[in-house]
């Protein structure tokens, strides 16, 4: 008897769980040569929402884990995608990428991993400081984490540029809520399976596939999102700055008009992190 083969079923990866989408929607993805491959969720604003509540309920926990904790769960997540690099690679393979080039963008995301774990301990070193004061107080500078982040990932190196827009905020206590690429989105299906088998708390990330022009307006107005990263253009830079001033937002967006080397050092580093933190100054009477 001939067997049957068993197409998989791309899911996202909210709360530490595979969802579809609650709309039921779908969209064929398919290889270069035209040849099915799967159909990825479409979520939707609701999807959305619940995903922050995911966020929501881990933020906390995640904050509160040790620096050194966080880079070991970090450089986990690094092991996790080794493992299935090639399988990573073929997906960027079949979304266009020659094969040098998607080897190389394997590798080059679980360096960056690896390169962030190794802040968890160091950033608030860099960042924080004893500050002189003319008084007889000391006088603190610390980080703090600002909370959910919303990440909308570009089309261009949809590995690499995901993992790199995710990784300062997960280092320094933030959760995270991503839009993944919408012409590319199978690696961010991918990487959701790897962050399901590491040691990253369920919540902390949270990956959706989906429309922009659907999901962009209520990553601007949703209240519970306190920063925004990625990469948009100029409409949805608009959309999302003048939602963000409403909703008192931080935004670092990069410009999809220009090229972006996702490769370059500039890419990764304590000036990334520093974007997504936020600063408390605290004073303590010198004897107290």
């Amino acid at each position: 008897m001939t067997r049957i083969h068993i197409t998989k079923t791309p899911k996202c990866y909210v709360g530490g769980a595979f969802i579809r989408s609650e709309s039921g929607r779908v969209t064929e993805l398919r290889d270069s040569e035209g040849g099915f491959l799967a159909n990825i969720p479409q979520c939707t604003r609701k999807d959305l929402r619940n995903a922050v509540e995911a966020a929501a309920k881990a933020g906390p926990g995640w904050a509160k884990r040790s620096a050194f904790n966080r880079g070991q769960i970090l450089y986990r997540l690094a092991e996790m995608i080794e493992a299935r690099g090639n399988e990573l690679r073929d997906a960027l393979v079949m979304g266009g990428a020659k094969g040098g080039d998607a080897t190389r963008e394997v590798t080059t995301a679980i360096d960056r991993i690896v390169h962030y774990a190794g802040w968890t301990d160091k950033y608030e070193q860099v960042l924080g400081s004893v500050n002189p004061v003319a008084s007889a107080h000391f006088n603190f500078t610390v980080t703090e984490p600002v909370g959910i982040i919303g990440v909308i990932a570009p089309d261009a190196s949809p590995l690499l540029a995901l993992v790199s827009l995710i990784l300062p905020a997960i280092t320094s206590g933030n959760c995270v809520v991503a839009l993944a690429s919408t012409t590319q989105p199978y690696p961010s299906i991918l990487l959701g399976e790897m962050l399901a088998t590491s040691d990253l708390p369920g919540g902390v990330v949270n990956l959706l596939t989906g429309f922009r022009h659907e999901l962009i307006p209520t990553f601007a107005t949703h209240e519970h999102l306190r920063a925004l990263s990625g990469v948009v253009n100029a409409d949805d830079r608009k959309t999302l700055r003048l939602g963000a001033a409403e909703s008192v937002k931080r935004v670092h967006l990069l410009k999809a008009e220009e090229t972006i080397d996702w490769f370059a050092d500039g890419r990764q580093g304590v000036e990334e992190i520093r974007a997504l933190v936020e600063f408390k100054t605290t004073w303590h009477p010198v004897g107290a």
